[in-house]
């Protein structure tokens, strides 16, 4: 294992391990929405709008790098490392998505717009459901949810079928491609290719890197830039770059 995988899979899993806490910020419910019925701008609304923004420039990188989603999934390929077979499943999160966008937008004009900005909106004195136990079922349901998909779906299932902060960062890739904004992407050199399908296989996202290799498309909306490609590649076909 390279030293920077090394260090992202650290990462992601020290991720897992605070999500008691961070889950106070990524929660598609809970605070987020009873901070948007009091007009209150609360922190979860501030990582979704930063994930949008950072996606203009680093697309995915915080999928790859951050997540704490990505940290459980991680230590779920050590029991399963099945690919997901249809990309298709990948629209499922925007059919959850999109009604979700809508419902907070209302819930914000019927609030009036935001009233006071609040980034800890919801975790006073609740940091680890010390006085609210429900959020231990919330918690332990997420949970459970991320792994099961896992297991039945494929790798990082929850990521191409749930996840509800995935669709920000796709549209702010596609804008940034839209507006010819430098970005930091992965590119080949298809010439230099030995068919050995190591980027496909150790791609955590199912996709068919290879492929992708051999024609010079690297981009893809489900890629988390997370560099399994480049660092497993023997010829080193593939490398990150930053530009339009």
């Amino acid at each position: 294992m390279s030293k920077r995988q090394q260090i992202r899979k650290s990462l992601i899993i020290f991720m897992f391990f605070i999500f008691p806490i961070t889950i106070t910020w990524l929660s598609p419910y809970l605070p987020l929405i009873y901070a948007l019925i009091g007009g209150i701008l609360s922190g979860a609304v501030i990582i979704f709008a930063l994930q949008f923004l950072v996606s203009l420039f680093l697309g995915r990188i915080f999928c790859g790098y951050i997540c704490s989603a990505a940290g459980l999934q991680e230590c779920m390929m050590r029991v399963s490392e099945k690919k997901i077979k249809s990309p298709k499943l990948s629209l499922i999160k925007f059919y959850i998505w999109i009604p979700w966008l809508i419902t907070l937008n209302v819930f914000f004009f019927m609030a009036g717009g935001i009233k006071e900005i609040d980034f800890f909106a919801g975790t006073t004195d609740n940091w680890i459901f010390l006085n609210e136990p429900y959020r231990f079922v919330i918690y332990f349901g997420v949970v459970l949810m991320i792994a099961v998909l896992h297991l039945v779906i494929g790798k990082r299932a929850f990521c191409h079928c749930v996840c509800w902060m995935a669709p920000f960062m796709i549209l702010g890739v596609n804008t940034s491609k839209a507006l010819r904004l430098p970005r930091l992407r992965l590119k080949s050199k298809s010439d230099s290719c030995i068919d050995c399908k190591q980027c496909s296989i150790k791609c955590p996202m199912s996709l068919d890197v290879m492929s992708m290799a051999k024609t010079k498309d690297m981009d893809n909306p489900e890629c988390i830039l997370c560099g399994e490609c480049v660092d497993v590649c023997p010829k080193k076909v593939i490398d990150y770059t930053f530009e339009n």
